[in-house]
This record gives C-alpha cells, structure tokens and sequence, in this order.
C-alpha cells in the first residue's frame, strides 16, 4: 500500500484486560481473546472516524488492510482517496487523533464474576474501524506514516528477527563464534 497518506495502528489490544467502565467505584474489565478473530466475517471492514459519518477506507477497494496480529487488530490505510480521508490523515500526523476502536458482534464470551472481566472468545463479524478522539482501550493507536518510513521499519523488524534467529541457531548448535555486523 503506497500512499502520501499511510496510517497504521492497533484498533485493539489481545489478552489485556481494559476497564471499560466504572459503576460507583467498582472498576468493569473488558478483554479480547488472541483467538477471538478465527473465523471472523472480516469480509469488507470500513475505516471511520469515531465509527460513523463517511467511509474513509475499506477493505473491498484495498486502502484498508485489518489483520490479526500477535498484539492484537492491526490497522493500515491509504486515507489520499478523499478530502475528507486527508483531513483525518492531518489530523493524526498532528497528534489530534491518536486512539482506535473497532465495531463487531460478539459469538461467545465468558464473564468472571470475581474479576469482573468480561472475556470475548469469538467474534462473528468486524464491521469497522475507527480512529476514535475517546477509545474504550486506551492501550490502542494510531500513527501518520509515509509508506517509505512503514517500509523501513518493517525491513529493520524483519532483519532483526533474522538476526535473534541465526543467533539462537548459533547458541543452540555450540558455536563459539560471536554474531558480527
């Protein structure tokens, strides 16, 4: 996805509860299963603003991408289709709008009364994501990036990775070798 306009970010976080809400004093968690999105309709996911008003990206044209990560939902667009997809973009890139949310109907879930955790299991369908000005998850995200810079830091990751697994290989085969740049 190469853009002017490349945001990406996290519209949720897996396996960390969240307070949700707050009911006389008494703290309500929310948290969302790594397993949650297997089997998800994620068939034609929106991009929004606070989760309405105009679509500013979206799956089935390809200037949305929402995938499952390790972390949790990641998130990346190309907001230069619209005037109003370049105005969300300012306003990331200027730190205006820096949280997601995400709109889905539950399948299954579990409820903990001691720890007051709601737990998501199962997902059935993603309808959007947002970037949000208040999000439910404060452990959420999202960022202005040019895709050069996207690009970089996916190849440094990548290199880095390559790296930890030819030094576990070393360590694991007795080398006695240090790892050089």
């Amino acid at each position: 996805m190469e853009s002017d306009c490349y945001i990406e970010g996290l519209a949720t976080t897996f396996d960390k509860p969240y307070p949700l809400y707050d009911l006389d004093g008494v703290q309500y968690y929310e948290c969302i299963s790594s397993r949650a999105l297997d089997d998800a309709d994620m068939s034609d996911v929106i991009l929004q603003y606070d989760h309405q008003g105009k679509v500013l990206a979206r799956m089935s044209n390809q200037t949305l991408i929402v995938e499952p990560t390790e972390d949790g939902l990641f998130v990346a667009a190309d907001l230069s289709r619209s005037a109003a997809a370049k105005d969300l973009y300012e306003e990331i890139e200027n730190g205006l709008v820096s949280k997601m949310s995400w709109a889905f109907t539950v399948g299954d879930e579990e409820y903990d009364r001691k720890t007051r955790i709601r737990t998501i299991r199962k997902i059935k369908k993603v309808y959007d994501v947002s970037a949000v000005s208040l999000p439910a998850n404060e452990s959420t995200d999202i960022s202005a990036r040019n895709f050069a810079e996207g690009r970089a830091e996916a190849e440094r990751l990548e290199q880095l990775e390559r790296r930890k697994r030819a030094l576990l290989l070393k360590i694991k085969i007795g080398g006695t070798e240090l790892w050089r740049d």
